[in-house]
């Protein structure tokens, strides 16, 4: 064997450890690679006349004699029927003097008698002493043409398979590329070949080889594996692709390399996408339906919206509303705009909202502006990418410009609040770690998800003028306290009903009468908002009227109960004092009210047991009036039940803690009693009204 041929062999025998060394062992050859055993290629030699000189095993499987048997034969006679020995003599006789080989096929008996097709390789061979013989290589053409047809087969299918396919060797450099995976990576097959895959794959964010070199050391395939990527064919826009590892073995289970299979799935992957965020989009607003307007308060259903659309659809979001929406003005349709802001919202940390007009404050911007063109023009303002120039389009003014181009701000959208062909200001939203821009769909998301909730900001808009119209109504009608009342200290208070609650009809008043005397009157008009307020002031004024006819207090609520006969809101308690320093005495009388409580000096605060008569506006039920002493040193706190009644206490329990906190501000001055009272018990923000009224007797 010469030099050549050992290099050959030594190359081969180091490809043989690349793959794995299945069957690989020292040696000065490869292993076979199994494809002449496929074709069970026998072998015999015949000398110049035409005798069996030497007979493979093979040839005992082909042609089923035994080497006992075919060895010294005449092979023609032996092998080959008589019809065909004279054309097969004369093929003999031509490789013989011509050394010309021959192939082909021809059939052939065996020696059961059965006839086969055999495929044939004849050529001469000369020994060194000059003799001559032939050499005939013949396979079952059946066999052979199977393995032709398989390879074709698998040629075709690697060809023209949309699949794309690529073969690696034991080393994981490309050993074959399919036009369809030239076509979907957009890389050619010459760029590959010959290449280790971790230097073509290099636009993948994970590390293939690694995940290959485990495929081919443990023979575990990984099957449709999802990957997202940018190949080189289309830089600018993502791939989705099913891919599968495999490891390629020979009939003898020598590991040849690796193949990998490659599926085009960006269209489904597109597609599943877009129904995920149409998934989202409902989602977000059937959230926005349900959460956004759950109170009647502007700035917390301005919150509500901007906590919906974080993270989901921004990164950061703000609410404004046009300062001229909220005084009930006509906005201009030039010019500067000048907005509240109301609430802002973000997913994380960022300086962007620092850039952002702080909850609360006014602030005016330029007719330049994103957020002005928006509300002027009733439209959505889009900007995919955002440029310097643009973000100080977006902010108020240089510095605040400044930090979103730092929060990193890099895709703007604005969408107008329009609710019953008004506009109230503008849906502020801004992108910074979300690396997609927004896209006309969020346009559309954006603004669908403003015009629910501008309705929402505009009943809350509407209810906040009407409870600003019924509290001033009420202020107006509820009377100083005055400055001095003989043989008495009065302190009151009237605590309206939180922002997200109407108010109520509740009063308090102090009567000076004739011999010094002095009439204390508690009321709760039931019902709310401006009628309730209003019908307030009636009830008010006439037992200030009743008081002035020095009325016993039976007797003034039983014309009071008759009054409201005319009155639209019907149902009022009430409690009706008068207090005679001459007697030392209080006559009380009471319309459904709650029981007074009084404090005596060394004595615990307790509630009278009085008769608790009916509401005004019952009609034909008599009332009872009570007298107890009242001298010096005595309180006697009226009170409407917005003091007392919750929904999540029981009214006894109320009743005590209001004991408990008489008996906390013992001997404190009126004024700073009425405080903290309402401190302990009512603090801003509950749902109903509360009027409150302590007399203490003095000397």
């Amino acid at each position: 064997m010469g030099t050549t041929d050992s290099s050959r062999a030594g190359d081969d025998r180091s490809a043989s450890r690349r793959a794995g060394g299945a069957r690989s062992a020292p040696g000065p050859a490869a292993p076979p690679s199994g494809l002449l055993d496929l074709l069970s290629v026998a072998a015999v030699v015949l000398n110049a006349d035409g005798q069996v000189v030497f007979w493979s095993p093979k040839a005992e499987e082909l042609f089923g004699y035994t080497a006992a048997e075919a060895l010294g034969r005449y092979a023609a006679p032996l092998m080959v029927h008589e019809e065909h020995r004279d054309a097969v003599i004369k093929l003999f006789a031509e490789v013989m003097e011509f050394g010309t080989d021959w192939a082909g096929a021809f059939p052939i008996r065996r020696k059961d008698g059965s006839t086969r097709m055999v495929e044939f390789r004849n050529m001469r061979l000369l020994d060194d002493l000059g003799d001559t013989y032939v050499l005939g290589l013949a396979a079952d053409q059946a066999a052979v043409e199977r393995v032709e047809r398989d390879a074709a087969l698998a040629m075709r299918l690697v060809s023209q398979s949309p699949i794309g396919l690529a073969i690696l060797d034991a080393d994981l450099r490309y050993v074959a590329v399919n036009p369809a995976l030239e076509r979907i990576t957009g890389q050619s097959a010459a760029d590959r070949l010959g290449r280790p895959v971790g230097e073509v794959l290099t636009y993948l964010d994970t590390d293939p080889e690694a995940r290959l070199r485990r495929v081919l050391e443990t023979g575990e395939s990984v099957v449709e594996r999802n990957i997202v990527c940018r190949p080189p064919g289309d830089p600018d826009h993502d791939h989705a692709w099913s891919v599968s590892y495999y490891r390629l073995e020979d009939s003898a289970g020598r590991v040849l390399g690796l193949a990998y299979s490659v599926i085009d799935v960006t269209e489904r992957h597109r597609a599943a996408a877009e129904a995920t965020r149409a998934r989202q989009r409902l989602a977000l607003i059937a959230k926005a339906s349900a959460s956004v307007g759950t109170t009647l308060d502007l700035v917390t259903t301005a919150c509500e919206l901007a906590d919906v659309v974080v993270p989901v659809l921004a990164d950061v979001a703000a609410v404004d509303v046009l300062d001229s929406a909220l005084d009930g003005r006509i906005a201009p349709h030039e010019g500067p705009a000048r907005f509240r802001a109301l609430a802002v919202s973000a997913a994380h940390a960022t300086e962007a909202v620092r850039a952002a007009d702080p909850p609360g404050g006014l602030a005016t911007y330029d007719s330049d502006r994103l957020i002005t063109q928006c509300v002027r023009t009733r439209q959505p303002v889009l900007l995919p990418h955002t440029t310097r120039q643009d973000l100080g389009r977006i902010a108020r003014h240089s510095e605040a410009a400044s930090r979103l181009a730092a929060a990193g701000v890099h895709s703007y959208l604005a969408v107008p609040l329009v609710a019953r062909g008004e506009v109230l200001g503008a849906l502020d939203l801004k992108r910074t770690r979300n690396p997609a821009p927004f896209d006309d769909d969020d346009a559309f998301l954006a603004w669908e998800l403003a015009a629910r909730a501008a309705v929402c900001i505009d009943n809350a808009r509407g209810y906040q003028a009407q409870r600003h119209a019924a509290l001033t109504l009420q202020r107006s009608l509820l009377p100083e306290p005055p400055s001095h009342v003989p043989g008495l200290e009065v302190a009151c208070r009237y605590q309206p009903a939180g922002a997200t609650s109407e108010i109520g009809g509740d009063w308090y008043d102090a009567i000076p009468l004739q011999d010094d005397k002095t009439a204390l009157v508690v009321g709760d008009v039931m019902g709310s908002g401006i009628t309730a307020a209003a019908s307030m002031g009636q009830l008010r004024s006439a037992a200030r009227a009743f008081a002035e006819l020095a009325l016993p207090p039976a007797e003034a609520l039983r014309h009071l109960d008759h009054l409201t006969e005319g009155v639209e809101q019907t149902i009022t308690t009430c409690i009706y004092c008068v207090y005679d320093p001459g007697l030392g005495q209080c006559e009380i009388c009471l319309a459904g009210h709650l029981p007074p409580a009084l404090m005596r000096p060394g004595q615990a605060a307790r509630l009278l047991d009085l008769p608790t008569g009916a509401p005004l506006g019952v009609g034909g039920v008599p009332f009872e009036a009570t007298t107890i002493p009242f001298r010096p040193g005595d309180e006697l706190v009226l009170y409407t039940d917005g003091l007392v009644e919750t929904r999540s206490e029981s009214i006894d329990a109320r009743l005590d803690a209001l004991l408990d906190a008489l008996a906390a501000t013992r001997g404190h001055d009126l004024e700073e009693t009425c405080d903290r009272i309402l401190k302990i018990l009512r603090p801003p923000g509950g749902d109903d009204d509360v009027a409150l009224l302590i007399a203490r007797a003095q000397p």
